[in-house]
């Protein structure tokens, strides 16, 4: 089993623009209520995508809060294929 860390070297804050914002909130709105942690992968792409395909642990702060799942989960599938 290797060991998977973020990068040493973070940003302080993380903040999805209007429209990647606008296009999470269509894909969450496609869950029924409760089940929004569904969106997970598709949230962590859309927060990649806007960072320059780099994903910083604010970022996963981030996307955990917006779903309402702890931090560790979001990380978990964040750092699953790597």
């Amino acid at each position: 089993m290797s060991a998977r860390r973020l990068a040493a070297d973070q940003p302080a804050s993380f903040e999805m623009t209007p429209e990647t914002q606008a296009k999470l909130d269509r894909i969450i709105a496609k869950y029924p209520q409760g089940k929004q942690a569904s969106a997970v992968i598709s949230a962590l792409w859309l927060a990649q995508k806007q960072n320059d395909y780099w994903l910083p642990r604010a970022a996963i702060e981030k996307v955990a809060d917006m779903l309402g799942m702890p931090y560790i989960r979001v990380l978990e599938v964040a750092t699953f294929y790597t």
